[in-house]
């Protein structure tokens, strides 16, 4: 291994980067806002949807802090750096690994189909384990200064803006008919492309991303046996990685719990679901208009202190949501779309620091216990993230079928269960913002001073020649 490689200036080139391994598990990630509408309407599973996916979480209970404490035991002697060599093996399954989940199989028998999707899923999950909790952890690795991170983070942002992008607008003209109804064939296929577009955007970012905090052992360190028990310990005595955890599953609860019920309102509500991708789309303006302000604002505000603020312009959106007018749907339309305007504001505010504060939290590890962890660390957080992912569409998919969704009906929902999915939205939107609050305001405890103080503590209140400021107490703050 180099032990005197010239290690590249921190700049434009790693955030860019840094955004291109977002946009890489994206273009894999987002079709799972597609898969209960492909399971419901065109594999005909309705509620046996709803078990398969509780039962794949036992699944990411063994997976997630499974890879992670390999990561973290992995002492072996990398050409790079490990993290990204675990990256581009995952890399390398996810081009099919996606397309594992939608095999286009609707006349199988039933036990056939629970085959099909808790074998697809398996190998999805596993490979996008071993590419995104490396992924994750690389962005304590790439910089020291809090300014180059809430960068990485914001443009980790960016990246996953444009992986959901592409599908969000162009799947609904592809994988949708004239009447509103799935085209399964459609699904798998366009996964499959997804899969190669995702491993082009993470060689582009392996190729061009610069390790410069080395956290290296030495092979014959004795190291103690990874105990499951005493890292999830560990990790629950970690209030910002708690904090961090629990606003992220509200995130996820929110927007992957309410995606079904998404589509439903504009087949059967708004009757038109191709449309949906563009209304979604619109919808994040807010936070690509955010993304260039974050970090100035990370400087002045603090990322706890901006994100809590996120979470109370979601909340409010998410109340004003429950304004319906089901006897003018298009004054409806224009309603939910300014709302979900304001959503979005709340949500990019906190999706742009999100990754910063984690890798912050991973610093807080080392503060308070001596040892990093950021496998065990990141995984456990992507553990409840999947977990999150998994019950809350279950979830959110027992009440549709409580308030009268049937799968077979596909785009034909009769009214009134129509309206009761456009309520479901909101109120699902309102819970979701209210979890972000309570991880971010209340769990969540590195405010600016504290933040400040870790980091002098740990000789990581380092910032680029080209914003040096002197180190006074007054301005050492302004860094968190």
């Amino acid at each position: 291994m180099e032990t005197n490689r010239k290690i590249r200036p921190f700049g434009i080139r790693d955030s860019i980067a840094y955004a291109a391994g977002d946009l890489g598990c994206n273009m894999s990630f987002a079709l799972k806002s597609t898969m209960a509408i492909f399971w419901t309407q065109f594999m005909g599973m309705d509620l046996w949807y709803a078990l398969l996916l509780i039962i794949v979480q036992v699944w990411d209970a063994i997976n997630d802090p499974l890879i992670g404490s390999i990561i973290d035991a992995d002492k072996h002697q990398y050409k790079r750096n490990k993290f990204l060599s675990y990256i581009w093996a995952g890399s390398i399954g996810l081009i099919v690994g996606g397309a594992c989940c939608f095999l286009p199989f609707p006349n199988a028998p039933v036990w056939a189909k629970f085959i099909i999707f808790i074998a697809g899923y398996v190998v999805w999950d596993a490979f996008y384990t071993v590419a995104n909790v490396p992924y994750g952890s690389l962005l304590s690795l790439i910089s020291n200064d809090v300014k180059d991170r809430a960068s990485l983070s914001a443009w980790r942002s960016v990246g996953s803006i444009f992986g959901n992008m592409l599908p969000m607008v162009i799947l609904p003209f592809i994988i949708y008919d004239s009447e509103n109804n799935l085209i399964g064939e459609r699904v798998f296929i366009a996964a499959l492309i997804m899969g190669v577009l995702g491993f082009i955007c993470f060689q582009f970012m392996i190729r061009n991303t610069e390790i410069r905090v080395e956290t290296n052992v030495a092979l014959n360190e004795e190291k103690p046996k990874f105990n499951v028990f005493k890292a999830f310990g560990n990790f629950m005595k970690n209030r910002p990685a708690v904090g961090a955890t629990i606003a992220a599953m509200g995130m996820f609860i929110g927007m992957q719990g309410a995606a079904t019920a998404v589509t439903v309102v504009f087949q059967s509500y708004f009757k038109n679901v191709q449309i949906s991708g563009i209304v979604q789309l619109f919808a994040m303006i807010p936070i690509v208009v955010f993304t260039p302000l974050a970090r100035k604002a990370v400087a002045k505000f603090g990322k706890k202190e901006l994100a809590t603020f996120g979470s109370i312009c979601s909340m409010v959106a998410g109340i004003c949501l429950f304004i319906v007018i089901p006897n003018n749907t298009n004054l409806d339309l224009i309603l939910y779309i300014l709302f979900q305007l304001i959503f979005s504001l709340g949500l990019g505010i906190y999706s742009t620091v999100s990754w910063a504060m984690m890798g912050d939290a991973i610093d807080y590890n080392e503060w308070k216990t001596g040892n990093r962890e950021e496998g065990t660390v990141y995984s456990l957080h992507s553990f409840f993230r999947k977990l999150a992912q998994g019950i809350g569409p279950s979830l959110v998919l027992v009440v549709m079928v409580a308030f009268g969704y049937v799968g077979a009906n596909e785009g034909n929902q009769v009214w009134e269960v129509a309206v009761n999915m456009r309520y479901l939205v909101a109120a699902t939107y309102l819970f979701s913002a209210i979890l972000q609050f309570i991880g971010l305001g209340l769990v969540y405890n590195l405010d600016k001073k504290t933040l400040s103080k870790m980091n002098a503590e740990l000789g990581r209140d380092v910032i680029s020649d080209s914003q040096s400021i002197p180190q006074t107490a007054e301005n050492s703050d302004n860094l968190a």
